[in-house]
């Protein structure tokens, strides 16, 4: 409760901890001695323990409530009730055991071979995770403080802000190293004054970005600073194009005022083309569905935010900064004398190579060709690493077992007990915060199974520091001692990592009529899966059938007694699991009372049909005489899919095996030399597979959508139909690079890697748009299209080499891992760079 009036809680779901109730544990041999009925026992407590508003009563001018309580949380109380029907006064107290209790636990937990309860706290929507972790640290260290009087020791098992901090410091360090890489680029080519000028628009836009944010109900989190991660860079692309062409007239000894407005008559249009460009790859992302929607859907509003923001500082403010300065060249220093001197060079160097390319188009025409094909071929033959999911492994892990289906809950507690103590002497000094087990449930990545036969072990590891193991060598150095532990019949590992909630990588539906064959069939699938390289941890969500006692009344039987067949039905339950007869508030608690036989374990099932029921006769006749017994196995709960019989096989993939495709492929390829055999059986394959096709259609109709809307942007901006395609000719030559990229970092091709590519569509663009826009200022001062294409380069050249160098600047440090790594946004940072 005190944990729930945390302001950030939501709810806390706890494993292992039963509703309190009052307990009536009564003798059958005591009823049957008294000629009494379970049901006199149940029927007494459900007579006198209500409550009852009889309604108001009137004493002259005024009104009387008037109500009875029959309701007593005191179990001495209730035990003196008189048994409603016994000859003579028999108290409960007599014919059972009244205690306070609490309900059969279908959830047992332990730690350290001590009874526990796991509480799972969950976090309301947009509240602040780390504030509420910290709040509940509070908590802990303040009933820790107490533990020597109440017995009770708080121990925090797993700590999710862990991670949360450790992605958010990874996208603040990338952020500044980003930033200062960005500072002297500009310094570099503009010089202390200028680059000062551009990178204080940074902070505004930034500012503004997070202001727009806040407003629409965002929250700053790890996926929000991913995009502003990936926008520093291109958030002075607008300023440097527009600075850098004031800074050009300046040096041409133009006046500040003149040279800002000559700058801005000139490059408005293409910077606000290039934009919008940038803006329409992206924003079509906020449309992807699926989890990798759900998960990234805030970086494309950041960036556009954030870009549109930008273009009020490049296009304002920045030329008033420059004006207001009265920044001017008229005395050149040595730094920029030797600035100039090797912008010169540069650009000379430049117009040579270009002047090459244009006296041989076609030899470069075809080696150009030849780079993008040895992209694809390099693609193809598995030099880069397939990992559609790719993920950062949390420090956190659990191991799986499921026992035979007739396991009690005890026996399943102490089997996940056993296998616990192994895994802690598998773990080295300082490496786990905390190893919890628990019976009744296991959660898996698709949902809970709940059953006294399941069990689970939660291991929490200690944050990554030097000389502590990665959580996939940890549980790759379990798995021969864990695995081979006899009774369970399956135990797994389930490793969870960062990133959107994805199934497992193989996910195969078995689609059948005849049980009977749909479980022959499974066993042969998870025979093939266990034949497979790098196939780990092979489960099933079959629910096998336990051992059942099936009754059916005798009428005949009923009859000659004279017996109501309710009474027989009643009767059966309280002696089995009992029946709740009544309940109460008791200190803001649900107290209910149960009505059960005194627990005790059969030794045989005839012992609980042995008991006698009263008759009207005066005499007892056994409940084994009134019904008819039949003992078999029981089927489990069946599950269908698509209106058919359906039974899940799902297995992982180790760390650094095949992909998720080919791991696929070659499941399709195995059983196709079973389809004979099982004609009427048939697969179904979902899971990570699933979400991956889902991805892929989504990127590839947003992509095309994307660079619809590019053309269109460029044909409105040129009014021209053929130069918007020599535009977006750089977006698959752009792909190129991306290849290069991944190979140079080492990361793994990924969706968020296609993801990149699909944002880079928009930002590969951006180039060849100012080179356009001066090109055909040039044609319209009469030059010809060789002249004006040398001329444009030439004069395009450093601040499209200066853009480019910012965006690579800003996404350099997460692409490479400079300021720390990650799976997940650095191949998309690789991408885009």
């Amino acid at each position: 409760k005190a944990l729930e009036r945390i302001p950030e809680v939501d709810q806390v779901d706890p494993v292992g901890l039963s509703e309190p109730e009052l307990h009536i544990n009564f003798d059958p041999a005591a009823l049957e001695s008294l000629r009494l009925s379970p049901i006199h026992a149940a029927n007494t407590v459900t007579s006198f323990f209500q409550d009852l508003a009889a309604g108001t009563a009137r004493l002259e001018s005024q009104n009387w409530l008037v109500r009875l309580v029959g309701s007593n949380r005191d179990p001495n109380a209730l035990a003196k009730r008189p048994i409603i029907g016994a000859s003579g006064e028999i108290t409960l107290g007599r014919v059972a055991q009244v205690t306070r209790g609490r309900k059969k636990p279908t959830q047992l937990a332990s730690f350290n071979g001590y009874p526990a309860v796991v509480l799972g706290i969950m976090k309301k929507e947009h509240a602040n995770t780390i504030s509420m972790v910290d709040k509940v640290k509070i908590y802990l260290k303040e009933r820790n403080a107490l533990k020597y009087k109440t017995g009770v020791e708080l121990i925090l098992v797993d700590d999710q802000t862990v991670p949360t901090k450790k992605a958010i410091q990874l996208m603040e360090t990338n952020a500044i190293i980003g930033l200062l890489m960005v500072l002297v680029v500009t310094w570099m080519f503009l010089g202390a004054r200028i680059s000062f000028l551009v990178s204080i628009g940074i902070p505004f836009t930034l500012a503004g970005t997070f202001g727009v944010l806040y407003t629409i109900g965002q929250t700053l989190n790890v996926t929000s600073l991913l995009g502003v991660v990936i926008v520093l860079g291109m958030l002075v692309d607008d300023a440097v194009v527009t600075v850098e062409a004031i800074y050009q007239r300046l040096l041409q000894g133009q006046a500040a005022l003149l040279a800002c407005i000559g700058a801005l008559r000139e490059i408005a249009a293409p910077v606000f083309a290039s934009v919008l460009t940038t803006v329409a790859a992206f924003t079509p992302l906020m449309l992807l569905p699926g989890i990798l929607g759900d998960f990234m859907r805030v970086i494309p509003l950041v960036v556009s935010i954030a870009l549109i923001i930008s273009l009020s500082e490049a296009f304002w403010m920045l030329p008033v900064h420059i004006a207001g300065m009265n920044t001017n060249f008229s005395t050149l220093s040595l730094s920029q004398r030797i600035r100039v001197y090797l912008t010169r060079k540069l650009r000379n160097f430049y117009t040579h190579i270009l002047l090459m390319v244009l006296r041989l188009p076609a030899f470069f025409l075809i080696l150009v060709i030849l780079l993008m094909a040895g992209s694809g071929f390099v693609i193809s033959s598995g030099m880069i690493k397939f990992d559609f999911f790719a993920a950062d492994p949390l420090r956190f892990f659990y191991v799986n077992l499921e026992m035979p289906p007739a396991t009690s809950l005890e026996a399943t507690l102490a089997k996940t007990e056993e296998i616990e103590r192994i895994v802690r002497k598998l773990l080295r000094p300082n490496e786990a915060r905390a190893v919890v087990s628990y019976a009744g449930n296991m959660f898996t990545e698709m949902e809970p199974r709940l059953g006294d036969h399941y069990g689970q072990i939660m291991v929490g590891l200690n944050p990554k520091s030097p000389g502590l193991r990665d959580t996939d060598v940890i549980i790759e150095a379990m798995r021969p001692a864990v695995t081979i532990i006899p009774g369970p019949l399956q135990i797994s590992f389930l490793r969870l990592a960062g990133g959107p909630p994805v199934s497992k990588p193989i996910s195969v539906k078995i689609r059948g009529d005849n049980y009977q064959e749909l479980t022959t069939a499974v066993t042969v699938m998870k025979d093939l899966l266990g034949k497979m390289p790098d196939v780990i941890d092979i489960e099933d969500d079959a629910a096998r059938g336990r051992p059942e006692l099936v009754l059916r009344l005798d009428q005949d039987a009923v009859n000659r007694a004279q017996l109501d067949p309710q009474e027989i039905n009643k009767t059966l339950r309280l002696l089995v699991d009992g029946q709740i007869t009544a309940e109460m508030r008791d200190q803001g608690e649900k107290l209910q009372v149960r009505v059960r036989r005194a627990p005790q374990p059969y030794h045989d099932l005839s012992e609980l049909l042995a008991f006698r029921v009263p008759t009207q006769s005066g005499k007892g006749i056994a409940l084994e005489t009134l019904v008819i017994q039949e003992r078999g196995e029981g089927l489990g709960n069946i599950r269908h899919y698509n209106f058919r019989r359906a039974i899940t096989v799902e297995a992982d993939i180790r760390s650094g095996g095949m992909d998720t495709v080919t791991a696929n492929r070659l499941i399709v390829e195995a059983w196709a030399k079973q389809k004979t055999r099982f004609p009427d059986i048939d697969l179904d394959f979902s899971g990570e597979l699933d979400d991956i096709q889902e991805s892929l259609d989504s990127i590839t109709i947003l992509f095309i959508f994307g660079v619809g809307l590019i053309y269109l942007i460029l044909g409105t901006q040129f009014r021209s139909y053929w130069q918007p395609f020599m535009i977006l000719a750089t977006v698959p030559m752009a792909f190129t690079g991306v290849v290069v990229g991944l190979i140079v970092t080492q990361n793994p091709l990924s969706l968020y890697t296609l993801y990149g590519i699909v944002a880079l569509a928009g930002i590969a663009v951006n180039s060849a748009i100012v080179l356009i826009s001066a090109a055909n200022q040039r044609l319209a001062l009469g030059m010809s299209v060789v002249h004006a294409t040398v001329y444009a380069a030439r004069r395009r050249f450093v601040p499209i080499l200066i853009t480019s160098l910012t965006t690579i600047a800003g996404l350099f440090s997460l692409a490479t891992g400079l300021g720390g790594k990650s799976l997940i946004w650095g191949p998309m940072a690789a991408s885009i760079t």
